[in-house]
C-alpha cells in the first residue's frame, strides 16, 4: 500500500456557472480516518464522485491508492468501497442475504462470504436480525447494514458520505464506535464526509474544512485547535452568584457564558483579555481555584471560518449566557451544524 491513500493536486470541477471544487490539494495517509467537514453544497460529495471516477475533473490531478483517477479507475473501484446517497440495500432480501449478494458480485468464495457476513453483522449488532428482511429494519440499522455492505469485500479505502445523517444520537454514536473499531482491526482508510462538527472531532485522525469548493484548512483535530488559539476560558471554583453571572454576560469582552456543573465557561470576543473577567469575579467574592484557556474543536472550526470571513450555512446556533441561573443574553448567531445533544458546551442550537 502507498504512503498516501489519496493525493490530489489542484483538483477542480466546474459546471456551466459554478465552480463546485476549486483547486483542491490533499494528502490523506493510508490507514487513517479523514473527515471532510463542510455545509451542504460545500463540495464534499463532488470530491468523492471525482475520486471514484463518477465525474471528470475540469482541471488538476488525483491519485487513489496510487492509481490515477483519469486512467486507472477500474483498479481504484476494485479496491474501494462506497456508501453514497443511496444505501444500496434490497428491502425484500434478508439482512445477511444482502451482504451475501454483494459478496457474490465481488466473486468472494462462499465460505469467505459466510464468515465475513457474520463478522460484520456481529460487529454492527445486527447478527440477531440476520434473517429479517432489510426493509423492516429501523433507519439506524439500515445505515449500519449499508456501511457493512461498503466494507464487505475488505477494501483498502472506503468512502462514506454522511453515514450518520438522520440518525438519533444513540444510533450515531454506536455506528461511530463500530467504524472506529473496524478501522483499528483492518487498517482500512476511511474518507468520511460530514457537516456534523462534533462527529468529525470525535472519530477523525485528519480533518479538512471545505467551504464553497475551497479547502480552508486541514490537519489533525489537535493541530486545528492549536492553530486557532483560545477564546474560551474555564473557571473552576465556588461562590458564583446570579448577579455576577448576569453582569459577566453583559461585559463587552464576553461573547457568551455558561454554567456547567459548578464550572463557569466563558467565550471571549477574539483578542479580548481575561483580566477584566477575573477582576469582576473576584469583586463578587468568587473563590477561583483554577482559570484556564481552552479550545474545543468546535471553537477551532469557527475560528477557521471566521478567519476566512465566512460562516457555515446549515443551521443557526446562538451562543447564549445560561446555566443554573437561566438564560441571560443572546449573542451573535453563527450558522453551524452542531446538534445540541452532541455538543453540550454550546449552550443553544437548532439542527
Amino acid at each position: 500500500m502507498t504512503q498516501y491513500a489519496i493525493q490530489t493536486q489542484e483538483l477542480t470541477r466546474e459546471y456551466s456557472t459554478l465552480r463546485a471544487l476549486d483547486r483542491l490539494s490533499l494528502e490523506i495517509p493510508a490507514g487513517s480516518i479523514f473527515g471532510f467537514l463542510g455545509s451542504n453544497g460545500a463540495g464534499k460529495t463532488t470530491t468523492i464522485h471525482l475520486l471514484l471516477g463518477l465525474l471528470r475533473p475540469t482541471a488538476g490531478q488525483a491519485a487513489v491508492l496510487g492509481y490515477d483517477v483519469a486512467t486507472e479507475i477500474d483498479q481504484i473501484r476494485r479496491r474501494t468501497g462506497a456508501l453514497l446517497d443511496k444505501a444500496g440495500l434490497y428491502a425484500r432480501l434478508g439482512v445477511q442475504d444482502n451482504l451475501e449478494f454483494y459478496g457474490r458480485i465481488w466473486h468472494m468464495p462462499r465460505r469467505e462470504r459466510r464468515a465475513r457476513s457474520e463478522e460484520l453483522l456481529r460487529q454492527f449488532g445486527l447478527w440477531d436480525r440476520r434473517k429479517e428482511p432489510a426493509g423492516r429494519l429501523s433507519f439506524g440499522m439500515k445505515r449500519k447494514l449499508a456501511v457493512a455492505r461498503a466494507l464487505f469485500h475488505r477494501p483498502d479505502l472506503v468512502f462514506l458520505d454522511e453515514p450518520t445523517a438522520g440518525l438519533d444520537p444513540v444510533s450515531a454514536e454506536s455506528l461511530r464506535r463500530s467504524l472506529v473499531d473496524l478501522v483499528a482491526q483492518e487498517g482500512v482508510t476511511v474518507f468520511l464526509t460530514t457537516h456534523n462538527v462534533p462527529e468529525a472531532g470525535k472519530v477523525c485522525d485528519q480533518i479538512g474544512i471545505i467551504r464553497s469548493g475551497q479547502l480552508l484548512a486541514s490537519g489533525s483535530p489537535e493541530e486545528l485547535r492549536a492553530s486557532a488559539g483560545s477564546n474560551r476560558i474555564v473557571v473552576r471554583g465556588s461562590g458564583f452568584t446570579e448577579e455576577a453571572f448576569t453582569l459577566l454576560a453583559l461585559r463587552p469582552e464576553v461573547e457568551s457564558a455558561e454554567m456547567r456543573g459548578g464550572t463557569l465557561h466563558v467565550w471571549l470576543v477574539p483578542g479580548s483579555s481575561v483580566a477584566p473577567i477575573i477582576s469582576l469575579l473576584a469583586g463578587f467574592g468568587v473563590q477561583m481555584e483554577e482559570v484556564v484557556r481552552e479550545t474545543t474543536f468546535e471553537d477551532a472550526f469557527l475560528s477557521v471560518l471566521g478567519a476566512e470571513g465566512h460562516a457555515p450555512e446549515t443551521a443557526r446556533v446562538a451562543r447564549v449566557a445560561r446555566g443554573r441561573f437561566g438564560a441571560v443574553r443572546a449573542d451573535e448567531a453563527f450558522a453551524l451544524s452542531v446538534p445540541e445533544c452532541e455538543s453540550s458546551h454550546l449552550s443553544a442550537g437548532v439542527a
